[in-house]
């Protein structure tokens, strides 16, 4: 593992919850904020930044990722949470800031969704099944 580890998204909650400096990266695409919803740090005092790590529609790595975070006020010594759909975006998104000296950096696993389950259908697992704040885009 290249970045600062996997938490869990009730452990990521709970680390913005006690540091002020903590910041929730989500990394997914425009339409998955629209239509799926958003974590909701508003309890916390804190908003969510949100970046893409792919563009949508095209699934085009984001060639101004860092440089996004980087304008959104995030460097070195900013512990930074990164989230996606089922955690493997925002695996790849702390192992790039972690790489270029920002962080700590830590993947949300399970993500905003989690993992598909024997079915085909996401929602078992993630932010959300965990129960914590979210609203719909």
């Amino acid at each position: 593992m290249t970045y600062a580890g996997d938490v869990s998204p009730i452990d990521a909650y709970a680390a913005l919850q006690a540091d002020a400096d903590a910041v929730l990266v989500d990394v997914r695409t425009q339409a998955e904020w629209t239509y799926v919803g958003l974590p909701d740090l508003t309890d916390l005092g804190k908003r969510v930044v949100t970046i893409e790590w792919q563009t949508f529609p095209d699934g085009a790595r984001n060639a101004d990722f860092l440089e996004q975070l980087r304008g959104a006020g995030l460097g070195e010594d900013t512990p930074i949470y990164f989230l996606c759909r089922s955690g493997v975006r925002s695996a790849a998104a702390a192992e790039l800031a972690t790489a270029r000296g920002l962080g700590p950096a830590y993947n949300i696993s399970d993500g905003f969704e989690g993992p598909h389950d024997d079915e085909g259908h996401r929602g078992v697992a993630g932010w959300k099944a965990a129960g914590l704040p979210w609203r719909q885009g």
